[in-house]
């Protein structure tokens, strides 16, 4: 797809899809496995993820040790983010000096108290304070780095929050936060990165992707692809026909992604469209009009998240044969694997939508009926309007002391009336693992790290790092989207050197800045 099309999708505002891939980046927090994928974790919240495992009494001493003493236990809510369970004369003075909207006090306790704790209902206090409407506590918590990629026990962020909201000023500064954040995280983990990469032998790498949907129409339009990837050194190429897909379009092209790590990080990722000659490099910073066009989409779309549950999965060998049944075991390429199949994949979704207008509603489903026929959306006459804020909700007439005193895990609705759809789909897949392939899940983990800019290779990245049986998974069904699944094969690899001009963009390729304007 050309450079010209992505542009025009921008334009148009693909509000529906755009609103799903920022929320997606963000909901990545709970996919089930480890958090994130990519262990985006701040540093604010490591202990709580660092001490799951430990007992209640030790998880207490590490997440508390400067603030809080007396005994608490741990659980962990549905995204995987544990809560603290307090005895009745433990407190939570941050959150409940942030609930009553009490800036002076928290100015104070913020500069000695955890600001990434959650309480007994999984908030932390920027949480309750995005909720509550208090912008003076939530933009003091923003400006001391609390965390933003991070979740409730009813599975949602502060984003989503300020999103039900609606105060555009708030919505803006936690996405801010939120990319500032991300691009940190991804600073302190170069190093680490590069160093496994060394370590790494140079390789040949090609994995194919099959998506298929159990929607007859959409299954049709669904692509496939081969991918190529080149290692060498602290270098990383990977060449692709796939640009991106969402649920309902597929960009195709001819581009190459090149990591070049002995450079700065801000020269280090490159695009290469081979067809346009032209390449880009992919910028962490965006400007202030993308950053305000992104947040009229979010304002104008439901708030989507999707997590894969992987709470109560198990595997279990599959059989093959009528009269007398054996284990299945075949090859993958040049692998001799052993099948197994998934069991307890629960795929959930939720849609929120009380902060959208009926006229909004409409439109997007417009939209979406529109790109699922194969049109554009420029046939809807969307012109895109800057977003103001909305109407701030009705004031909170809920006590604190009812509030903390609530049943752990189900407080009372704070902020706007909810309006949420959820659903919940099991997932059946099949997993085939190979003792015989060259390479780690930890080795394919660090170039997944690298290549993540795709939407479907970081659902790859996730998917792995449950605890799978033993070997490589060189062949395995993933779940992209809602209605989509994906089967990814690694069907060659091969340990090998090569050219190093192919790290490096050629010399009559010219700069084109806003060439994929999505990247």
């Amino acid at each position: 797809m050309t450079g010209d099309k992505i542009r025009t999708m921008r334009k148009d505002h693909s509000k529906a899809n755009k609103n799903e891939a920022i929320m997606d980046t963000y909901d990545e927090t709970s996919n089930g496995t480890v958090p994130n994928g990519n262990s985006n974790l701040f540093k604010s919240n490591k202990a709580f993820q660092k001490s799951v495992k430990s007992s209640a009494l030790q998880q207490q001493q590490q997440l508390n040790a400067n603030n809080i003493n007396g005994n608490a236990s741990v659980v962990n809510d549905d995204n995987k983010n544990p809560i603290i369970l307090t005895s009745e004369e433990l407190e939570f003075p941050v959150h409940e000096c942030v609930f009553k909207g009490d800036v002076r006090r928290l100015s104070s306790l913020i500069r000695t108290h955890s600001i990434s704790q959650k309480d007994v209902h999984g908030n932390t206090p920027l949480h309750l304070a995005v909720m509550l409407g208090h912008k003076e506590c939530a933009l003091l918590l923003l400006a001391h780095n609390a965390p933003v990629k991070i979740k409730n026990a009813q599975g949602w962020s502060p984003l989503a929050e300020a999103i039900s909201y609606g105060d555009r000023q708030m919505i803006t500064a936690i996405l801010r936060k939120l990319k500032q954040q991300s691009r940190e995280n991804v600073e302190e983990k170069r190093p680490k990165l590069l160093k496994a990469l060394r370590e790494l032998g140079d390789f040949y790498l090609e994995v194919h992707w099959d998506f298929q949907s159990w929607v007859p129409l959409l299954s049709r339009m669904l692509p496939s692809d081969a991918c190529k990837i080149y290692k060498q050194g602290i270098n990383i190429r990977l060449d692709t026909t796939l640009i991106d897909f969402n649920d309902m379009k597929c960009q195709r092209g001819d581009l190459s992604f090149i990591f070049n790590g002995d450079t700065s990080p801000s020269q280090s990722f490159v695009v290469l469209d081979n067809e346009a000659k032209v390449y880009q490099r992919i910028h962490h910073e965006e400007s202030e009009m993308e950053t305000e066009e992104e947040v009229d989409i979010l304002m104008s779309s439901d708030v989507y998240s999707a997590t894969l549950s992987t709470k109560s999965i198990t595997f279990s060998r599959s059989q093959i044969g009528w009269l007398f049944r054996e284990d299945k075991t075949e090859r993958v390429g040049n692998f001799l694997a052993d099948f197994y199949a998934v069991n307890g994949l629960v795929l959930e979704s939720r849609k929120r939508r009380e902060h959208l207008s009926e006229e909004d509603i409409m439109r997007n489903k417009a939209i979406m009926e529109s790109l699922s026929k194969g049109g554009s959306i420029s046939e809807q006459n969307f012109e895109p309007a800057r977003r103001q804020s909305l109407t701030a909700p009705a004031p909170n007439t809920i006590s604190w002391e009812e509030y903390i005193t609530a049943e752990h895990g189900k407080p009372p609705h704070l902020g706007r009336e909810l309006v949420c759809k959820e659903s919940k789909k099991n997932f059946k897949a099949t997993v085939a693992m190979s003792q015989d392939f060259p390479l780690g899940i930890e080795s394919l983990l660090n170039v997944l790290e690298v290549i993540a800019p795709f939407k479907h290779f970081n659902k790859l990245r996730e998917f792995v790092q449950m605890k799978l049986p033993p070997g490589f998974p060189v062949k395995l069904d993933i779940p992209v989207f809602p209605t989509i699944t994906a089967t990814v094969t690694f069907q060659e690899f091969r340990y090998d050197e090569f050219d190093e001009s192919i790290f490096f963009i050629p010399a009559e390729y010219k700069e084109d800045p806003s060439r994929f304007p999505d990247l």
